[in-house]
């Protein structure tokens, strides 16, 4: 992108310990894991205020209501690359949203959706200073879609916003005609896992 705009600076730096990728919760900040190592995610720049709200997507056919509450998608038959997603939910005016609600739901590693249960489905709310965590995998292709995790948001007592979130450098995303790279995640690796970042803005 020629004009590097302000929403693509900040969802492309969210800095979050890998301690609270993997065990942000609730509304007080969140203890880390005695098993997790200290790595972190690059330093966060000062927030801008005015950036644009969020692009909305569709939501595509294979959305169910009434997902489990929970920070992890994963089960013990689960398989794929571990992701990790971590970021935050902000007002235009950069405030952090307390309590919004997040509900994610993607294919599996092999490109399918549980379409008669709720494997890789869940719903979260963001803690006291609008972040918010997801454990999950790498989800897999299929045919006319890039790699993609689908996502509602919600603040408390306004609208839902309904997106997807890409991986960069997938040689699908050209020829997607969904894929736009404001929604984009910033993704790194580390040892066996991915680790990604977002910051959702909403027009609140």
């Amino acid at each position: 992108m020629s004009d590097f705009p302000r929403r693509t600076f900040l969802r492309g730096s969210t800095a979050v310990p890998l301690a609270l990728l993997l065990a942000c919760g609730g509304d007080d900040d969140p203890a880390p894991r005695a098993d997790t190592a200290p790595r972190t995610l690059p330093a966060t720049p000062a927030c801008d205020d005015g950036d644009e709200a969020t692009v909305e997507q569709t939501e595509g056919p294979y959305f169910t209501p009434g997902s489990p509450e929970r920070r992890s998608l994963l089960e013990s038959e689960t398989e794929g690359t571990r992701l990790v997603i971590a970021g935050r939910v902000l007002t235009t005016a950069c405030r952090p949203v307390r309590r919004a609600l997040l509900d994610f739901w993607q294919a599996d590693a092999g490109g399918e959706y549980d379409t008669s249960g709720f494997r890789l489905r869940g719903h979260q709310f963001t803690d006291a200073r609008g972040r918010f965590s997801l454990e999950t995998v790498v989800p897999g292709l299929y045919p006319g879609r890039t790699r993609h995790v689908h996502v509602k948001v919600q603040a408390p007592r306004s609208e839902v916003l309904t997106t997807q979130l890409y991986f960069p450098g997938e040689e699908g995303n050209d020829g997607d005609g969904l894929f736009v790279p404001e929604l984009e995640m910033t993704v790194r690796r580390a040892g066996d896992r991915q680790l990604a970042s977002f910051d959702f803005v909403l027009a609140v």
